[in-house]
C-alpha cells in the first residue's frame, strides 16, 4: 500500500486518472478537489506507485470517529483490475470493515469482490445502482470522443425564463440544510445533515429563493465534485424551476474548471428527461454504492 500525499504525486495522479475515464469519475473527481485544496481532508491511497492498479479515496482516520456515520465514512473506488483487488481491499487500514460504510464506484465489475469480501468480514451489504450523467463541458475537455459517439452536440439546450420577480437566484445557506435533507432520498436523518452541512460550507450550491424568502429549488456539490441533493419543494415542480437552476450551475461551475457530473435514479422519469433537455451525456457505465453494515 502506498499512501499518495505530496502535491507532485496528486497531480500525477488525477492525469493519469483522466485517461481512465468516465469509470474513475468517483476518484477523480475527488482528487481533483484534493488538488485544490482537499477541503473534507481525504487520502488517496495505492496498490503501488506509480504503476498502480486500484486506488482507494478515504477519510483521514480522525475525521471518522462515528462508527455509525457511513456519510463520513465513505470511500471512493477505481481499479484497472477489478476482478483482482481482492487483497488490497481486505486491508483493515485500507477499508475499516468494522464501520457502518459507504463504496462508491462507477464499475459496477467491482460488485463481485466487494459482495465476496462483505461476506467473509460479515457485512451485509445493500447495492445502489443508478443512471451515471457528465454535463457536456466535463465530456467536452476530458472525454470528448463520448460526444462524438453520441452525435451530442457539446452545448446545453438553454432552458424557459423563469418569473424573476418571483423567484430569486442565490446560494444555500447552511440554516437550509433541514430542508435539503428532508428530500434527499439518501437522508432524512442526523448525520445525513451534518453531511449536507459541511457541503455547503465548503463548496459552491445554488438555489431560488421563492415569495417567502426561503428555497423552493436547489443543487449542489459534494466532495467527490457531483452535483446531487437537488429537488423543488412539491408546490413550486412543473415550472422548469430545475432544470433553470442545472443551467445555472452548469455554467457557473465550468468557469471554475470543475468536472461536473450527476447521477439519476433509474426510476425517476421525471429528472431523466431535465438531464436529457439541458444534454448531460450518458455514460456507458452506471453510478454505483455499496452500504455497508456489520452484522
Amino acid at each position: 500500500m502506498f499512501h499518495v500525499q505530496s502535491p507532485q504525486m496528486l497531480q500525477m495522479l488525477e492525469k493519469s486518472l483522466v485517461k481512465n475515464l468516465p469509470e474513475a469519475i468517483k476518484v477523480y473527481g475527488t482528487v481533483f478537489h484534493m488538488n485544490q485544496g482537499n477541503p473534507f481532508k481525504v487520502k488517496a491511497l495505492v496498490d503501488k506507485w506509480p504503476d498502480f492498479n486500484t486506488v482507494v479515496v478515504r477519510p483521514q482516520e480522525q475525521e471518522m470517529t462515528d462508527d455509525l456515520d457511513h456519510y463520513t465514512n465513505t470511500y471512493q473506488i477505481f481499479s484497472k483490475d477489478p476482478k483482482n483487488c481482492h487483497e488490497f481491499l481486505e486491508k483493515p487500514d485500507v477499508i475499516n470493515w468494522k464501520q457502518h460504510l459507504q463504496i462508491q464506484s462507477a464499475q459496477s465489475s467491482l460488485d463481485e469482490v466487494i459482495q465476496s469480501l462483505a461476506a467473509t468480514k460479515l457485512v451485509k451489504v445493500k447495492k445502489t445502482q443508478c443512471i451515471l450523467y457528465m454535463m457536456p463541458p466535463t465530456v467536452k475537455k476530458l472525454v470528448p470522443s463520448l460526444l462524438d459517439t453520441q452525435h451530442l452536440h457539446p452545448k446545453s439546450e438553454i432552458p424557459r425564463i423563469i418569473n424573476q420577480e418571483m423567484f430569486k437566484l442565490s446560494s444555500l445557506d447552511v440554516a437550509h440544510a433541514a430542508l435539503v435533507n428532508k428530500f434527499w432520498s439518501f437522508g432524512g436523518n442526523e448525520r445525513s445533515q451534518r453531511f449536507i452541512e459541511r457541503c455547503i460550507q465548503t463548496f459552491p450550491s445554488f438555489c431560488l429563493l421563492g415569495p417567502e424568502k426561503t428555497p423552493v429549488t436547489w443543487t449542489m456539490m459534494d466532495y467527490t465534485g457531483e452535483l446531487r441533493m437537488g429537488a423543488t419543494v412539491p408546490e413550486y415542480r412543473g415550472l422548469g424551476l430545475m432544470s433553470y437552476i442545472s443551467y445555472i450551475e452548469t455554467k457557473s461551475l465550468e468557469k471554475l474548471g470543475f468536472p461536473m457530473y450527476s447521477h439519476v435514479d433509474k426510476a425517476n422519469k421525471a429528472v431523466q428527461k431535465i438531464s436529457d433537455n439541458l444534454r448531460h451525456v450518458t455514460m456507458p457505465c452506471d453510478w454505483n454504492q455499496w452500504n455497508c453494515m456489520p452484522l
